[in-house]
């Protein structure tokens, strides 16, 4: 069984990855701002500005989960709207991966997932902001997959609109539900576990022949017109 860390484990995505995993019998180490959520071995901290907690275990894997969603008209941005987002989905997780590697350059074949979003990929109204910030994280997936090879994989997964606390403003009526599943090819939102899903496996030896990738979990919307 392996030893993992998870980041943002008490909500969303981040939630159902850590119960896949602890129900395989993996060992989780869980860090989030609000709650000590399903991980045994679990800590409160803001990665993005508090010291983070030691773990004496090798690592087999880090997934870092946190995310924003800003939706706001480009002209209508200001640039602490810009950097609140960098510091989220980037420079937390650099600050995560940094002081961790030790802790991955211990185990055998680790691995890493970071989270993009299809609108980094593809261009979406008012997504400016958090697409800068998700563009890098995918810059950042294919400059470490390079760098830390062949010892550490490195990989990224870029969902569209998923079922999360996150994005509740986004589906808290039927209309709207109904709205963001019809602009999918397979006419349907993410699940948490749909996500959480393809985290575990890349970060399972199942990929071992997988590095520098982006996966797009997003019903097809980002390649699919039907």
């Amino acid at each position: 069984m392996g030893n993992y860390l998870v980041v943002g484990h008490s909500s969303g995505i981040g939630r159902a990855l850590t119960l896949l995993l602890t129900e395989a019998g993996h060992k989780v180490h869980g860090i989030s701002r609000g709650s000590l959520g399903p991980a045994a071995h679990a800590h409160i901290a803001d990665v993005t500005t508090d010291p983070l907690p030691h773990i004496d275990d090798p690592l087999d894997g880090i997934a870092y989960c946190p995310g924003s969603i800003t939706l706001k008209p480009f002209r209508g941005l200001k640039p602490a709207d810009i950097q609140k987002d960098l510091d989220i989905n980037v420079l937390g997780a650099v600050r995560v991966l940094q002081h961790y590697l030790p802790n991955l350059q211990k185990a055998e074949s680790p691995s890493v997932v970071l989270f993009s979003t299809v609108a980094a990929g593809t261009g979406m109204p008012y997504h400016a902001s958090v697409a800068i910030a998700k563009a890098a994280v995918e810059g950042l997936t294919k400059s470490l997959a390079a760098e830390w090879a062949p010892k550490i994989r490195v990989n990224c997964i870029a969902p569209s609109l998923t079922d999360t606390p996150l994005a509740a403003r986004l589906l808290d009526t039927e209309e709207k539900r109904s709205a963001a599943a019809a602009r999918h090819p397979l006419k349907v939102t993410g699940r948490t576990e749909d996500i959480a899903a393809a985290a575990r496996l890349l970060l399972s030896d199942q990929s071992r022949f997988t590095t520098g990738q982006v996966w797009h979990i997003d019903g097809g919307i980002s390649s699919v017109r039907i």
